[in-house]
């Protein structure tokens, strides 16, 4: 016979739902509960550890005399054989022991809870556990001598802090203790990391003895503790124009040389990084893409390292004139780069300049002076370009401005005009072959053998004389406008042709004289009415020249221009010359470093930082229970009233009979208006009259 199934009763099956909704509708205070036991159980003891005062059985702060009194009797309960304890207690009581009585140490703990040799403790404990305490070699803790030439180091105190915010630039400091064997060992990393940031940012090391200083460049906890995250040293950064604690930087990253000064340089001072090429890449990728104006910089390092602030903030200022890159330096590729630019050694920095020039090479380390000096040297090719940039600094400018002084009548400027092509870098070498004779001539006596070339050396070292070339067809309005011939489009505006034609003219400025300027006011008022602009402040004219690439004939050709404009009384015409227009800027220069660190690093990082810092608060756990407690009673409340009956509601509904009844009384009275039909009421007399199936009675 088959024993019987047992069958679930309705009651279990009511009683299992049951549970189950309930413990649904009570997830919330339930799951706040537990949260709250665990931080208050697992979370804050190991966030508030005992302190080395609890292990030797003293208040906090105490003092070292306190300190070694307490030592002192532990020990003797050791040595009497009273008391053994383990091995482990001895080595926590030892190490409190040095730490406590370190004058230094104690401070740096009482105040800012810093133990940077808590790794030595573990390590002792794990490698000499069960062993006896004269097996240990002591002391445990290793006191750190700092160099009497470190401790003056750029000390900054909190009577001269607001010093160092005087000017604009950067502030980068440095929070050490005179007790740290780590700060002791970064003091030569330090040492270098200022010497790169000389003339870019003003640097500055504070010693955690300056209490209100340290406290005031120390992050807070949600208890008010001051602390620094990753320890000591600290580095921490005040942008430029930053005064406050509140719009500091912290620095988290590796504590080397290239780290520190790329962090500073990118995300403080907003400088884009310079790129790395390999030799195969350098041509296509950077010589190639470069713009013809630009004079092309190339360092050559040997260590791989990452451009120093100084050299990444004057490529910044310099980005107009010239373009950078980096190439790395090896041995078995030395006789490429002697080959090629003639380098011997790394480091160095080469300039490459005008086509057909051999490059310029200076070999060792710079500093930021050296390196601004250099780039000021060579910052133009040997023949420059005339733009908008750099029309003033050329003289070459409507607007009056000469190379040889506001006083400077008469002014020559000689430019070569056309499509960047070939042909133009030819004319280009022929001018300076040109511009490299007058210089040398006056500079070895030969003007007097050579009088023919006598007025454009001297204008030349007089500073009226200035040499450039102009790109036609960037710079298409400017060409028409000088040239102004009818084979012109040969030289200026968009290539029609397989022919370019460079062409070499000179424009003589002339500045309007005080008494001029009164007989020339109705002629200026015309022009404006004319043409509706302003006339431009200097008379020019332009003389074209149509001779051989002789480099000879251009001399003389030159220097007789020069004589005639200078001793002729040409009269002045007010004329208005068109705008050289602006290059287009690099956008990689003028981007925000910011975002080189994506929303979502920023993100994390915050995250990171607001648990850190209130995670050990004692007032979470009581917080959650609180609120769990609340849910639990909201929701007890809102179930509770839901399941009580709703009689009172029903008594209080209306008597549906009642309802039509309204409606027709209501309906009976707006009828009384409406004329009745005759289809509305039978009459009393009306009869039926039957239907037949004829159609005829």
């Amino acid at each position: 016979m088959a024993a019987p199934r047992r069958r679930n009763s309705p009651n279990n099956k009511i009683s299992l739902s049951s549970i189950a909704s309930t413990l649904k509708a009570y997830f919330v205070p339930l799951l706040l509960l537990a949260t709250s036991f665990f931080y208050q159980l697992v979370v804050l003891p190991r966030n508030f550890p005992p302190s080395y005062y609890d292990v030797l059985g003293i208040p906090r702060y105490s003092s070292i005399e306190e300190v070694t009194r307490a030592y002192q009797e532990i020990t003797s309960k050791w040595n009497s054989s009273v008391e053994v304890p383990p091995t482990v207690n001895l080595i926590k009581v030892q190490y409190a022991f040095e730490l406590l009585k370190n004058k230094l140490l104690k401070r740096d703990y009482d105040m800012f809870n810093i133990d940077e040799h808590l790794h030595v403790l573990e390590k002792v404990k794990e490698h000499h556990s069960g062993k006896h305490i004269s097996e240990i070699d002591l002391p445990l803790i290793e006191a750190a001598s700092f160099d009497p030439a470190d401790r003056d180091f750029g000390l900054i105190t909190s009577q001269n802090f607001s010093s160092m915010f005087e000017d604009d630039k950067a502030l980068l400091l440095q929070v050490v203790s005179f007790g740290s064997k780590y700060c002791m060992q970064f003091s030569t990393i330090w040492k270098r990391i200022v010497n790169l940031l000389d003339g870019v940012a003003n640097t500055g090391m504070v010693e955690l003895g300056d209490v209100q200083l340290a406290v005031y460049l120390a992050e807070k906890k949600s208890s008010g503790q001051p602390f620094f995250r990753n320890g000591l040293p600290a580095l921490l950064a005040f942008p430029p124009g930053c005064k406050s604690s509140s719009c500091l930087y912290r620095y988290d990253g590796e504590l080397s040389v290239d780290a520190v000064t790329d962090w500073l340089a990118t995300s403080i001072l907003n400088l884009p990084r310079i790129r790395y090429f390999s030799k195969e890449s350098m041509v296509p990728n950077f010589l190639a893409k470069s713009k013809p104006h630009q004079v092309k910089v190339i360092f050559i390092s040997k260590t791989g390292e990452r451009a120093t602030p100084f050299i990444r903030q004057a490529a910044k200022k310099y980005s107009s004139y010239a373009t950078f890159c980096f190439v790395i330096w090896r041995e078995e590729e030395s006789a490429f780069w002697w080959n090629i630019f003639g380098v011997e050694s790394a480091p160095a920095i080469v300039f490459i300049k005008d086509p057909g020039l051999e490059p310029v090479v200076y070999e060792g380390y710079v500093n930021s002076s050296m390196f601004i000096h250099i780039m000021e040297k060579n910052k133009h090719h040997v023949l420059p370009q005339l733009r908008n940039l750099t029309s003033m600094e050329l003289g070459c400018d409507v607007q009056g401005y000469s190379r040889a002084g506001k006083d400077t009548k008469i002014w020559y400027c000689a430019l070569v005009a056309g499509r960047p092509s070939q042909e133009l870098n030819k004319m280009r070498e022929t001018v300076r072959g040109v511009q490299e004779k007058l210089s040398n001539s006056w500079e070895m006596d030969i003007v007097d053998q050579e009088p023919t070339s006598a007025e454009a050396a001297l204008a030349l070292k007089q500073k009226r004389l200035t040499f450039a070339w102009l790109d036609g067809e960037a710079q298409n309005r400017y060409c028409f406008f000088h040239i102004h011939s009818e084979d012109s489009y040969e030289t200026c505006g968009p290539r029609r042709g397989i022919t370019d034609v460079p062409r070499l003219f000179i424009v003589r400025y002339e500045r309007y004289a005080s008494d001029k300027k009164q007989d020339t006011k109705k002629q200026e008022n015309i022009f404006h009415a004319w043409y509706n602009t302003e006339a431009d402040p200097v008379s020019t004219l332009v003389a074209k020249y149509n001779g051989s690439s002789d480099i000879s004939e251009i001399v003389i050709w030159i220097s007789q221009t020069i004589k005639d404009g200078d001793s002729r009384e040409i009269p002045s015409f007010k004329t208005k010359a068109p705008e050289l227009l602006p290059e287009d800027v690099d956008q990689s220069w003028s981007q925000n470093s910011n975002k080189v660190f994506s929303s979502g690093k920023n993100m994390k990082q915050w995250t990171t930082t607001w648990l850190s810092n209130y995670i050990d608060d004692p007032r979470i756990g009581p917080s959650l229970l609180l609120l769990a407690l609340m849910s639990f009673g909201y929701i007890w409340l809102n179930r509770s009233r839901s399941t009580q009956p709703s009689n009172q509601n029903e008594s209080n509904q209306p008597n549906d009979e009642g309802k039509p009844k309204r409606r027709r009384r209501r309906t009976g009275i707006s009828n009384q208006l409406i004329p009745p039909s005759i289809t509305d009421e039978e009459p009393t007399d009306a009869q039926q009259i039957p239907f037949s199936d004829s159609d005829s009675e």
